[in-house]
């Protein structure tokens, strides 16, 4: 008999139950606007680097194998693979 009566009874009046409905909806709304600007900014990071990527391999791909950023290091090591260079433990 009481599980008869808690069933068709409301834990909270219907008049007051209402405000505190409101504000769960306000709260998730405002939750999703931040996760949506979150994933937003982070797409936006993720297409920037995607373009400095993509200009990074075409640069390379027409023959500019400097990376940015590195110019003077590219420049300032010389390169010799003449047969009397060391390869390590081939003593």
């Amino acid at each position: 008999m009481t599980a008869a009566l808690l069933a068709s009874a409301p834990a909270l009046p219907l008049d007051e139950a209402g405000k505190y409905v409101a504000g769960a909806y306000l709260v998730f709304m405002v939750l999703l606007v931040i996760y949506v600007a979150i994933m937003a900014a982070k797409l936006q990071r993720m297409e920037r680097d995607l373009r400095d990527l993509a200009g990074i391999a075409e640069s390379r791909s027409n023959g500019h194998s400097v990376a940015p950023g590195r110019g003077s290091e590219g420049q300032s090591i010389s390169v010799s693979s003449g047969p009397s260079e060391s390869r390590g433990g081939d003593a």
